[in-house]
């Protein structure tokens, strides 16, 4: 007889002793594993640190913990304590390098447990943990993630920050030994000179001052140590799109470039591609923090479609990334989920106007065809043509333009900017410009480089019969409305161009604005407008989606592709990154560096996420 058990009526009692017995499912084992090293970790750090917790009954539990070596060897339990914490987010991600490093670490404090303390207690939790990794070392077969040497420079402050906190915390945790009164600067120098071993101003009774002096020793070999092993191990650069690579996806894009106004994006160099078995479909990512961030639909045949997708989960599984996908059609959003089992999640809508249809008569668009009016009467005159049909000097003129333009000092775009103007391979592009001939508004010397040009927009191909706004950038000192102004003239010289749908700014939750907006709306949807509202100060939501509007635009759903819910936030954090809204800045003389070699005529010009 079977007993069914409540909340699994498929599961019988022999069933649930089974897996009991079994034990942790292998695919848990790194997070229980890296969970258990976190916890021990801190218990190690509080057993060196703190002289209280190394008399208290918390500790007396502590001290059985794989790497905790007693009141003894302090210095020995900071550095366990601290290799633990780096270490458990790797095993959570199933690193090969993190579960080779646990493998040498749990043993050496299985060892330091019997030799110190002849604790068997000790010495079985260790072992037990190094089992579990054995055991299940199939599970920890995650390749290292894209990197360079600037990780070596990164460790060096953040380690060495972290050093020194520590380290403050340690000078101050004696009051009782302390000889003195020893003010902070007194303090911090002597933790200066304790992370480079050296004795520092302060003084203690007793043997206070070796514990003190060998845990600061520690702290500073341990940031040595891992600092040059980081500098010297062998670089992994970030993937980039090959010359093959961009080529095969050229020739994906002219047989199926028409179905996704995103597609010709996935050109950006800055990103990686993985193709289907065929070779008839590819998907274009980059990695960010740990997560594997593609935008737009696979590219090509929709057939093939579902063998892209494997690749890219294979590669994803390969290297333990969180994959997620930004801004992919509806369609798109249908295939992901039910080849991966993915989530998907509306995240806005994308601004479509069909050329046939745009009119500027009538009264809802009479507030943009003022504008154009005002502007034309202004004197600015306006020119739609493509790339290829661009002079050399002009063409670098309009870059130069765009790069001194942009209204910040961080590069933005990825999932709907191209990040170039001009390249050889880019002559389809269209770019529409504003000029204001014999202008008298006082233009500095540095603005007159640039001749009459006002403003610039910058369209990429969207198949053979549209095109996708890129970027959107105008001189400061221009009259107001440019982007309205060139926007129409693009519209309007269209069907010259052989263009019959054109693809403007990306509005994120536009449904929600527009619902909130309306009579009758629910309390919750007006709260949720409201923060849209407020979040509008810094990210342009509610400024785009009005803007679009004014255009009388068809709304195109766009969905962002994820694994589970606690997944969006680590994912809408490094689309941030990639869009160039979050900037992890480097040192100032590197940052001094970067910003030269992006001004050069040459560099990437990448657009904000709202293409303005």
């Amino acid at each position: 007889m079977s007993i069914r058990l409540d909340g699994d009526k498929s599961a019988t009692v022999p069933d649930r002793v089974r897996r009991i017995l079994r034990g942790p499912r292998p695919e848990r084992v790194p997070s229980l594993v890296g969970t258990a090293c976190t916890v021990v970790g801190l218990l190690d750090i509080a057993a060196g640190v703190f002289p209280r917790f190394r008399h208290s009954r918390m500790h007396a539990f502590a001290e059985v913990l794989p790497g905790a070596l007693g009141p003894f060897a302090a210095a020995l339990a900071i550095s366990a304590g601290v290799l633990l914490l780096l270490l458990a987010h790797g095993l959570k991600r199933h690193k090969r390098r993190a579960w080779r490093a646990a493998v040498v670490l749990l043993p050496a404090g299985a060892a330091a447990q019997f030799i110190y303390r002849n604790s068997v207690i000790g010495v079985l939790i260790s072992l037990a943990l190094l089992w579990l990794l054995l055991r299940h070392r199939g599970e920890f077969a995650a390749l290292p993630d894209p990197r360079s040497r600037w990780k070596a420079l990164a460790n060096f402050f953040l380690l060495g920050a972290g050093s020194l906190g520590l380290g403050l915390v340690i000078v101050s945790s004696h009051p009782a030994k302390v000889v003195g009164n020893p003010s902070v600067a007194e303090r911090l120098e002597h933790v200066l000179y304790g992370l480079f071993g050296f004795e520092g101003p302060v003084d203690y009774a007793g043997r206070v001052s070796w514990t003190v002096g060998y845990s600061l020793g520690a702290l500073g070999l341990l940031t040595a140590v891992t600092t040059i092993y980081l500098a010297l191990r062998p670089e992994h650069p970030a993937a980039r799109l090959t010359t093959d690579d961009e080529q095969r996806l050229r020739e994906l894009l002219a047989r199926h470039g028409g179905r996704d106004s995103l597609g010709h994006f996935a050109l950006r160099h800055d990103k990686a591609v993985v193709f289907s078995p065929s070779g008839k479909a590819a998907v274009t990512y980059r990695v960010v923090s740990g997560v594997m961030l593609a935008s737009g639909d696979p590219i090509g045949d929709v057939e093939a479609w579902p063998g892209a997708i494997e690749r890219f989960m294979d590669e994803a599984k390969a290297h333990s990334w969180t994959p997620a996908v930004m801004g992919c059609s509806e369609t798109g959003g249908e295939v992901w989920t039910r080849e991966t089992g993915l989530d998907a999640l509306e995240l806005g809508d994308e601004a479509v106007v069909h050329v046939p249809d745009f009119s500027l008569a009538g009264r809802a668009m009479r507030n943009v065809r003022q504008m154009v009016k005002r502007i034309e009467r202004s004197g600015y005159e306006t020119r739609v043509r493509r790339v290829r049909d661009l002079g050399d000097a002009e063409l670098d003129r309009i870059r130069r333009a765009a790069a001194d333009w942009r209204g910040t000092d961080t590069e933005r775009g990825f999932s709907m900017a191209l990040g170039r103007i001009g390249d050889p391979g880019d002559g389809d592009c269209v770019i529409a410009t504003a000029h204001k001939p014999d202008t008298t508004d006082g233009a500095s010397g540095a603005d007159s480089a640039y001749g009459d040009l006002k403003a610039v927009l910058h369209f990429v191909p969207w198949g053979t019969d549209g095109m996708s706004l890129d970027l959107m950038r105008r001189d400061r000192s221009a009259d107001p409305g440019m982007n309205e102004l060139l926007i129409v003239a693009a519209l309007q010289a269209a069907p010259r161009l052989g263009v019959d749908r054109v693809s403007l700014n990306f509005a994120m939750f536009r449904s929600a604005l527009a619902r909130g907006e309306k009579i009758g709306a629910g309390p919750v949807l007006r709260v949720w407008r409201g923060l849209l509202v407020f979040l509008s100060r810094w990210f342009q939501i509610e400024s785009l989606y009005k803007f679009n509007a004014k255009f009388r635009p068809q709304w195109e759903p766009r969905f962002v592709v994820f694994r589970t819910t606690r997944d969006l936030p680590r994912i809408g954090f490094a689309a941030m990154q990639a869009e160039g809204f979050v900037t992890l800045a480097l040192p100032r003389p590197f940052a001094r560096r970067a910003t030269a070699a992006r001004r050069r005529p040459c560099a990437h010009l990448e657009p904000v996420l709202s293409r303005r």
